[in-house]
């Protein structure tokens, strides 16, 4: 039993890359996407690759990624790169649509002001808007680094060794699917613990900050 959690756990840090490798993608391009889509900059593109990636199952995106990256660029991505382009790319959507809700819900005047007052639109977005929107919509950005997570076990489809593959591995080994998927599905709920317990600290702070 022990050597069993041990082996699973392993998958940990694993998991824990392919979670915060791709949360920082999608967070990025996520931002740039919103501020593209809200200036009407490319408007139409930026439309349509929002739509396109939450059109399609994450598991097409990750085997497309993986599986063509020698005929398109000619290297073969490894399963973690793989991975965490897969999983940021698809978080990036989603983000830039919990992004745009935030910023509609703005008053007008924010912007307005900002622009009366000459302040650079760089400027405008990093220190006026973003903040904001980032405080506004924390909640639901919590909730999508919890999906993210709960995503990553995908990457078991291409042989990645995350939790859930570990956890299949001893399944095949010993003929007992309960107990070591019962393990990975302990491990994976402790972290969403975790997310949660971060988050509504983090949600605290700045409540607390914003009544000062």
């Amino acid at each position: 039993m022990l050597s069993n959690c041990y082996y699973i756990g392993q998958g940990l840090i694993f998991t824990l890359q392919l979670m915060f490798g791709g949360l920082a993608i999608g967070l990025i391009l996520g931002m740039l996407l919103s501020v593209l889509r809200y200036c009407n900059i490319c408007g139409a593109l930026v439309n349509g690759w929002v739509s396109v990636i939450r059109g399609m199952p994450l598991i097409l995106q990750l085997s497309i990624i993986y599986f063509t990256s020698p005929s398109i660029i000619g290297v073969r991505l490894d399963m973690l790169s793989a991975g965490i382009i897969s999983f940021g790319l698809n978080s990036s959507a989603y983000v830039a649509e919990i992004l745009r809700s935030g910023i509609e819900s703005l008053p007008k005047g924010q912007f307005e002001a900002a622009q009366t007052l000459g302040i650079p639109n760089f400027c405008m977005w990093r220190d006026i808007i973003l903040p904001q929107v980032i405080r506004n919509i924390f909640p639901a950005l919590v909730n999508e680094v919890i999906a993210l997570l709960k995503e990553t076990p995908l990457i078991s489809i291409i042989g990645g060794m995350d939790i859930m593959r570990r956890s299949q591995i001893i399944a095949a080994e010993q003929f007992e699917y309960f107990i070591p998927l019962c393990i990975a599905g302990a491990y994976y709920y402790c972290m969403v613990l975790i997310i949660e317990f971060i988050g509504r600290k983090a949600e605290r702070r700045m409540v607390h900050d914003k009544g000062k």
